[in-house]
């Protein structure tokens, strides 16, 4: 029988949680960009807040696992999750920065579909993270982000086809390319996230 010298720092789970309830909530912010009326700058300012209390969580983890004696499963893995979902959260602000920046406004309704598989995903992580407890009934949630992370890449695909298609203006092509482009590497993220996790649990079972 193996003895614990201390209980082992539940915090960390906690910690995972918020900061995977704040991806849905720059999600949501992201997915504001497809209405015409949105103020791009307003949102851009609270996008850059979300990003940075993301920040702010994932250094939280950061210290206490280098400052815990005991954590709920390796460290590495919890370095791991706490910088794949600090990147899912770094490229949803990159999208709405770009926006911004490139003086677009909103994004086209081309968008949309890219934009759902990115709220639902960030949905799935958010529900899925105080599982991390128990390390049960994961198994559907890596493999619905797997399936999402597919569709998110048939979508992009479409995306740049129509970009390309002689509909925009060439210097409209180039700037919706990057937004596209951070939309795919976000949905990615969520997929290294749930990779993660899925790493994380066969270690545990």
């Amino acid at each position: 029988m193996r003895f614990r010298i201390r209980p082992i720092e539940t915090t960390f789970y906690d910690l995972f949680s918020q900061m995977a309830a704040q991806l849905v909530s720059g999600a949501d912010l992201l997915a504001s960009l497809l209405d015409p009326q949105t103020d791009e700058k307003d949102l851009a300012d609270q996008m850059r807040t979300a990003e940075h209390e993301a920040d702010e969580m994932s250094h939280e983890i950061v210290r206490r696992a280098n400052s815990t004696f005991i954590t709920p499963f390796d460290r590495e893995d919890i370095y791991r999750l706490a910088g794949a979902l600090d990147d899912v959260m770094d490229f949803m602000e990159e999208t709405v920065d770009l926006v911004n920046l490139y003086g677009l406004g909103h994004l086209p309704a081309d968008f949309a579909p890219q934009v759902e598989v990115l709220q639902r995903a960030t949905q799935l992580t958010a529900e899925s993270m105080p599982r991390l407890r128990t390390m049960k009934d994961l198994d559907e949630y890596w493999i619905e982000i797997n399936r999402l992370e597919n569709q998110g890449d048939r979508t992009y695909r479409r995306i740049v086809a129509h970009l390309f298609s002689g509909s925009y203006k060439s210097l409209e092509v180039l700037k919706l390319k990057d937004i596209t482009d951070s939309l795919e590497h976000a949905i990615d993220a969520l997929e290294s996230v749930a990779n993660t996790v899925e790493q994380i649990a066969v270690k545990e079972s």
